[in-house]
C-alpha cells in the first residue's frame, strides 16, 4: 500500500498560484505542485485565469486534484469569497498560503500614491482579511496553517534603487503573524498556526521580469554570490519550507520567520 501524504485530505488556498512568462518556476506554482503531490487539494488563486490554468493542469496530470479561483485580490470585496468558495466546493479549509505578490522596483522618492496603494492592497490588505475569513474556516476543519510569503527586503537593503513600498508591505506580513499567531493558537481542536516564510535571492519569472525592469537581463550578473552558499536558489526551496510549515512536520512551530535564502541575511557584506 502507497504511503499517504502528509496533507491528505487536507484542503489548501494558494493565492498567486499561476506563474508570469519566464524561465524556471514561480513560487506559487512550485508551492501548490508541492501541496497537490503531498494528497492536498489545492484552490488555485490568480488574477489570471490562464496561469491558474497552466498551474491546474500540471497538478492533474500528475495525479493531484485541485480547482481555480478568479480574483483581484486588489478588491477588497472579493476577498472573503474566496473562502467561502473553497468551503462551499470542497467542504473544508486546512491551509491558506498568502503568495501573491506585486513586485515594484522603485525608490520611495520616485513611488506614485496609485503605486503604493496598489502594492499594500495586494501584499498586504489582501492577506489581512484573508486571514481574517480563513480563521473561522481552518477553526472548524479543527485547526490548521496559515503561510505569509514574505521577502528578506523587509529585513534588509536591496542595494540597488529601492523597494519602499513592497518592502514596507512585506514587513507588515510579520506583524500580522505575530499577533494572529499569539490569539489564535489555541483557536481549534490542534490549533492555528501562523508562519512567514522569506524568500531570498530566488530564480523566479517575478525574479526575471524585475531585473528587467531595472535595465538588467536575467543572467547577466552571478546573484548567487550575494549567499553565503555561493548559489541561487529556486521556488521549489521555499515550496519545500511551506510544506513543512502546513504539514505535521511543523506541528510546534508557529509566530516565526523562516528565511529561505542560502544565508544571505546572515552576511555582513
Amino acid at each position: 500500500m502507497a504511503e499517504a501524504g502528509k496533507l491528505e485530505g487536507k484542503v489548501a488556498i494558494v493565492t498567486g498560484a499561476g506563474s508570469q512568462e519566464g524561465d524556471g518556476y514561480g513560487i506559487g506554482k512550485a508551492i501548490s505542485l508541492t501541496l497537490a503531490r503531498e494528497g492536498a487539494t489545492v484552490v488555485l488563486v490568480d488574477q489570471f485565469e490562464d496561469r491558474a490554468n497552466v498551474t491546474l493542469a500540471e497538478v492533474e496530470k500528475e495525479g493531484g486534484k485541485g480547482s481555480v479561483i478568479v480574483a483581484d485580490l486588489s478588491d477588497r470585496s472579493s476577498i472573503k469569497g474566496i473562502v467561502d468558495e473553497t468551503v462551499s466546493r470542497h467542504g473544508r479549509l486546512d491551509v491558506l498560503v498568502n503568495n501573491a505578490a506585486i513586485s515594484a522596483t522603485v525608490s520611495l522618492l520616485d513611488t506614485t500614491p496609485e503605486l503604493y496603494d496598489r502594492v499594500i492592497a495586494v501584499n498586504l490588505t489582501a492577506p489581512f482579511f484573508l486571514t481574517q475569513a480563513a480563521i473561522p474556516a481552518l477553526a472548524e476543519s479543527g485547526g490548521g496553517s496559515i503561510v505569509h510569503i514574505t521577502s528578506i527586503a523587509a529585513t534588509r537593503g536591496t542595494g540597488g534603487t529601492g523597494q519602499a513600498a513592497y518592502a514596507a508591505s512585506k514587513s507588515g506580513l510579520f506583524g500580522l503573524m505575530i499577533d494572529n499567531a499569539d490569539v489564535y493558537g489555541k483557536l481549534g481542536e490542534q490549533g492555528i498556526r501562523i508562519n512567514c516564510v522569506s524568500p531570498g535571492i530566488v530564480d523566479t519569472p517575478m525574479r526575471q521580469a524585475a531585473m528587467r525592469q531595472v535595465g538588467l537581463e536575467p543572467g547577466s550578473i552571478n546573484l548567487g554570490e550575494k549567499t553565503s552558499l555561493g548559489f541561487e536558489g529556486d521556488a521549489w526551496d521555499i515550496a519545500r519550507a511551506v510544506l513543512f510549515l502546513a504539514g505535521p512536520d511543523g506541528r510546534f512551530v508557529s509566530g516565526v520567520h523562516i528565511p529561505i535564502d542560502g544565508g544571505t541575511t546572515a552576511r555582513s557584506h
